[in-house]
């Protein structure tokens, strides 16, 4: 039985792992497309977030399937418990990069964001690859040190996202106000992918201590 249990927690761990390397995978896709107005790419995107919403459905069903029939208690429970939570996160990162993608074509064949916004959305977007490039190493090898230190990551993505707002607010903002929504919604979809990412990191700090912290992101 104990045998079984441990093959379930590996199929459960490959699984979460496949989930973070494929929403980090559209994220990428999804920052080229809004930033090349790459109709291919976005396309590509939103039809692939399907294979993530269909990880997370074996998740769920591995979890419940292994909570029924090992009955896991303490710390054997913690860790199916807080596979469905990561699990959770990662769908939603993974619907979040499907947004940019939607944007992205929904504005093609012209770019999504003026000129004056690439390079911030770059950065963002680099800040977010990194964040999720340490998701999966945790998945793999827990680290509190790696895993707590996601929120000062998340700090700069916050604070590129004030600079995208103090860009769009100035009063020699030249493209109106649906591009500056778009500009908006965009800058949240990051933040929101990178809250998402300290969602994990502070779920992986649990597997190991079994201290709870607070979970910030919910939408």
């Amino acid at each position: 039985m104990r045998e079984e249990y441990q093959a379930d927690l590996i199929e459960v761990s490959r699984l979460l792992v496949t989930m973070a390397e494929s929403v980090r995978a559209a994220l990428r896709k999804a920052t080229t497309a809004l930033l090349t107005a790459d109709l291919k790419a976005a396309e590509a995107v939103i039809e692939r977030d399907v294979e993530v919403d269909k990880i997370y459905e074996q998740v769920e069903a591995k979890v419940a399937d292994t909570i029924a029939r090992q009955a896991p208690v303490a710390g054997d429970l913690r860790r199916v418990i807080t596979a469905l939570h990561i699990s959770a996160d990662l769908e939603r990162m993974g619907d979040l990069a499907e947004h940019v993608a939607k944007t992205a074509a929904r504005r093609h064949p012209s770019p999504a964001v003026p000129a004056e916004l690439r390079p911030t959305f770059k950065e963002m977007a680099e800040v977010a690859d990194r964040m999720a490039e340490k998701i999966t190493g945790l998945l793999q090898k827990p680290d509190t040190t790696v895993a707590a230190g996601l929120e000062g990551e998340d700090d700069a993505i916050d604070d590129l996202e004030r600079h995208l707002f103090k860009i769009m607010l100035d009063d020699d903002w030249p493209y109106g106000a649906e591009t500056a929504i778009d500009g908006a919604l965009l800058g949240r979809f990051y933040e929101r992918y990178a809250d998402h990412a300290v969602n994990i990191g502070e779920h992986v700090i649990y597997l190991v201590t079994g201290e709870q912290t607070t979970v910030a992101a919910d939408d």
